[in-house]
């Protein structure tokens, strides 16, 4: 990195340094962090670092980029080895606890000035550092450099956004890639595009969402779920943002006079949005049942609000027709393939750049359909409800993508392979020695 870029730097992480506590207190205040480990964010440790063998640190900043990396973790952990995950939201560190408690010590990521870094570094002493997508911290990359740590990138991607930022400051963004001992990207695309930014060792394996498991569910919430539907028409609208779900009301609005008793069902990205998006429904005489106030979809409601978390493999089961948000109104699409893998023909907007190969492969297998608007869409669920063959050939072409998508997992492990084996040699030489001195 330059020297006069990261100064500044490092000096507005001095002057921000105080303002911490004020800052993570006010984002408790929002439900936005644990007020009980607030002092993770500041470097301090919630828990012992293991007392022998090397430590893997493994960062995953939200949902999506923690649901990805569980097969990794779990492969890692399955070589015995000590394992701390940072998430950066209440929401990812709920979903380790739930899926990862036996396998990672989980901790907040610490932020990214100097004191914090430092003292989770202290503290953690990590022998290696796997970072998943897209997460850059400047100040933490430079502290694992100066201690020779080896940084990994995995599953990585880069948005049209922020490759065009990074390219605004290429001397910059080269003294940080340049740091990286290897990339493991998701497309031939992303893949050059951390070549261009001064990643010295690239490799592309896929995106490893392909290989995640499927969703969760609970059997006895699903069967009392499709009972209370009965056989109605329905379809779903799952991470939708501000302004989406006006557009699939207009589409409900728009079809239920052509197919009697339809319910539609919305999850919203934020569930903490769920009252201002009942309130914006009912407004529009819609009927809303809501998941979190333990209501069902009886006959009579026109949208099922999911506004719990999660639950989406539950939603999910129940309906043969998915629109993915953040593609009308908002910018970058999410994640398609979570639907996809359950058998579900995709429906989107067309500004999914954070997730363009996964898109082009599912539209160019016919497994989904780019939509405009809500005139738009309420034409593409209208053809695909009231054609039952189509349907269901688009749901098995998602399916059939994601299984063609595979292989990301073991592609990426064999990447990591240099780094984690001098990590397990240990590992087994210290097993080795304690059984000896037992003996």
């Amino acid at each position: 990195m330059t020297r006069a870029a990261f100064a500044a730097y490092r000096l507005a992480g001095v002057v921000a340094y105080p303002l911490i506590g004020p800052y993570v207190g006010w984002r408790a205040s929002r439900g936005k962090e644990e007020r009980r480990r607030l002092k993770e964010r500041c470097g301090h440790a919630g828990r012992e670092r293991p007392v022998s063998g090397p430590v893997v640190w493994l960062h995953a900043a939200s949902v999506g980029e923690t649901v990805a990396v569980m097969p990794l973790v779990q492969a890692i952990a399955a070589d015995g080895l000590s394992i701390v995950m940072t998430t950066g939201t209440t929401t990812s560190a709920r979903l380790v606890e739930e899926r990862l408690a036996d396998s990672v010590i989980h901790q907040y990521v610490p932020l990214d000035v100097q004191p914090a870094v430092t003292r989770f570094l202290d503290h953690w002493r990590p022998d290696l550092a796997i970072v998943a997508e897209s997460e850059i911290w400047p100040l933490t990359i430079q502290e694992l450099r100066q201690r020779h740590i080896p940084q990994l990138l995995v599953n990585a991607r880069l948005s049209d956004r922020s490759f065009s930022r990074w390219k605004g400051t290429p001397r910059f963004a080269e003294a940080l890639f340049e740091n990286f001992s290897h990339v493991v990207a998701q497309s031939d695309v992303d893949g050059e595009r951390f070549r261009i930014l001064g990643a010295a060792s690239v490799s592309v394996a896929g995106n490893l969402k392909a290989d995640a498991a499927p969703l969760p569910f609970d059997s006895e919430q699903l069967a009392r779920l499709n009972a209370s539907l009965g056989d109605r028409p329905r379809w779903a609208a799952i991470s939708t943002h501000p302004g989406e779900e006006e557009i699939v009301a207009a589409a409900h609005l728009a079809l239920k006079t052509r197919h009697p008793g339809l319910c539609t069902i919305i999850v919203p990205r934020h569930v903490e949005r769920a009252a201002a998006i009942a309130k914006i429904l009912g407004d529009k005489g819609l009927k809303v049942a809501r998941r979190s106030r333990g209501e069902w979809p009886e006959p009579g409601i026109d949208i099922y609000l999911g506004d719990t978390m999660g639950e989406l493999g539950l939603v999910m089961r129940t309906t043969e027709i998915a629109f993915i948000g953040k593609s009308i109104t908002g910018q970058g699409g999410q994640n398609p393939l979570e639907a996809a893998m359950l058998g579900t023909g995709i429906l989107s907007g067309r500004y999914v750049q954070n997730f363009r190969d996964s898109f082009q492969r599912l539209l160019r297998n016919g497994g989904a359909q780019i939509v405009r608007d809500a005139d738009s869409l309420s034409a593409a669920v209208d053809d695909l409800l009231s054609e039952p063959e189509r349907r269901r050939a688009m749901a098995s072409a998602a399916a059939r993508t994601v299984s063609e998508m595979r292989g990301a997992l073991d592609r990426t492990l064999g990447a990591l392979d240099p780094y984690l084996h001098p990590l397990r040699l240990s590992v087994s030489l210290e097993q080795r020695e304690r059984a000896g001195a037992l003996r």
